[in-house]
């Protein structure tokens, strides 16, 4: 969905047809926003890879990032199962700097590092991002009000770009802000969002990497599996109780509130706790 100014106001233009019109910029953004929202998500073809194969893909697509090899993937699904674990030990490992706690503006990071931005952002506030780490990797995790801007998304156009040279323009005065009105984006942008796929503009998704990391409660499961046999994951508990905490998850699974990597936590420390009621306590707390 794009805005743009014709004859003497401004229009929202959807696979190049207009769908709505305002002189009222402001107001045009937000009925777009209501309207991308409020669009039934695209039935899914039949899952051809399974849910681990999916984990890996995405380490691999993050790394190419890192390289500098792609500009950009967009990682989507639920939240609660390792998709933000993943992208960042993917960097890692890929031999880059996490500079996410340094202060936004004091310290321009130089290549080799990585930055993690959080939360609502305005485009302005995209634009100083993108400047200020113009030679970084950013990872935009559950910042999704970037993908739902007009403006953000047009700033996010240029910098995901498959051109040799990569710029970014902000048409207004900012001179005020100590900001160039434009400049070459030289990094790499990863986004990690709990949307369906089909809630991310198209015009993200053609520019960059994807992987949708979606599931069914079974898949959760089995990533969860995954996840518990691997040494990082609650080291100083037993293995047994681990296997009898995601079994316990495993009967209950049509009547549990949610299933996640939180709801595995949770009843492990149920029974590591020494209680001998913890199955039924645990129980309780899946269900509630």
């Amino acid at each position: 969905m794009e805005i743009r100014y014709e004859g003497d106001q401004f229009v929202a233009v959807n696979n190049g047809v207009v769908v709505a019109s305002s002189k009222n910029k402001d107001y045009l953004k937000r009925k777009v926003a209501a309207m991308v929202e409020s669009m039934p998500a695209k039935p899914k073809a039949v899952e051809q890879f399974a849910i681990n194969d999916r984990f890996t893909f995405t380490d691999q697509l993050v790394k190419m990032v890192a390289k500098g090899q792609t500009a950009s993937c967009v990682i989507t699904g639920e939240g609660g199962l390792g998709k933000s674990f993943t992208v960042m030990k993917a960097l890692r490992d890929a031999g880059l700097k996490d500079v996410s706690e340094l202060p936004i503006g004091e310290v321009i990071p130089p290549r080799g590092c990585f930055r993690v931005v959080k939360g609502f952002s305005t485009a302005k506030g995209l634009y100083r991002i993108l400047f200020e780490n113009q030679n970084s990797i950013i990872v935009f995790d559950d910042c999704d009000s970037i993908l739902k801007d007009p403006d953000a998304l047009n700033l996010l156009k240029g910098a995901l770009d498959s051109y040799d040279k990569r710029y970014i323009t902000w048409n207004t005065s900012i001179n005020d802000d100590g900001l160039p009105r434009s400049f070459e984006f030289k990094g790499g942008v990863v986004f990690v969002s709990n949307m369906s796929s089909d809630k991310i503009s198209q015009a993200i998704r053609s520019r960059a990497m994807n992987v949708d990391l979606s599931m069914t409660t079974d898949q959760k499961i089995e990533r969860m599996e995954t996840i518990m046999r691997s040494d990082e994951f609650m080291y100083d508990v037993p293995m047994p109780f681990k296997i009898e905490s995601l079994d316990l998850i495993r009967q209950n699974k049509d009547t549990a509130s949610e299933i996640s990597l939180r709801t595995l936590i949770n009843v492990t420390k149920i029974r590591n706790s020494g209680n001998s009621n913890w199955a039924s306590l645990a129980k309780y707390m899946l269900v509630n």
